[in-house]
């Protein structure tokens, strides 16, 4: 269970980096409940089609995960401070946390529960217990990221969809380089 656990933090760092990155832009209960349920679902449901996918595609998708996810989550970032930019000098509109790109943004940090999902099946764990915890813990690390991302937020002003950005920029170059 400690290997579970230790696993589902492993997984979870990504989320507690994007969701504060998230936070950073202003935080009120339907961002906390959208956050909880599309991360929390991603996260879980990933494994289980990682052992569905099988051993070929898992592992070929293995080397990849992290390179892909963290391009996915840069671009995402990329877009926030872009967004924020042309917002400033008048052509922005307002800052993208729509159902939308939250599905898109937890599709980029699951990726690598597809690898998670296989490795979980080769070593004969118990699949749903496996993913409810790493879903649970995902959760808790988003939220957690939220609210460190709304602090900030307050202390930043204007400037805090920026940093956001320009977080999930470095969140994402962490994840592609191996570093999260």
């Amino acid at each position: 269970m400690l290997a579970l656990l230790l696993v589902a933090a492993s997984v979870g760092l990504d989320n507690l980096g994007a969701a504060t990155a998230l936070g950073v832009s202003g935080v009120d209960r339907t961002l906390r409940l959208r956050v909880a349920l599309i991360f929390g679902v991603f996260e879980g449901a990933m494994p289980i089609i990682g052992l569905a996918l099988g051993h070929s595609l898992a592992h070929a998708l293995g080397a990849a995960a992290d390179p892909i996810g963290g391009t996915l989550l840069g671009l995402a970032g990329a877009y926030a401070v872009g967004t924020q930019l042309l917002r400033e000098k008048g052509r922005g509109g307002s800052p993208e946390r729509g159902t939308k790109s939250l599905v898109l943004l937890a599709a980029a940090l699951s990726i690598d529960n597809l690898v998670i999902g296989f490795a979980l099946g080769a070593y004969h764990a118990n699949l749903v217990v496996a993913a409810a915890t790493i879903a649970v813990v995902s959760v808790a690390l988003s939220l957690l990221g939220l609210e460190i991302g709304r602090r900030l937020g307050d202390r930043l002003g204007q400037r805090s969809e920026l940093v956001g950005g320009v977080v999930l920029i470095l969140v994402g170059v962490g994840i592609g380089t191996g570093v999260l």
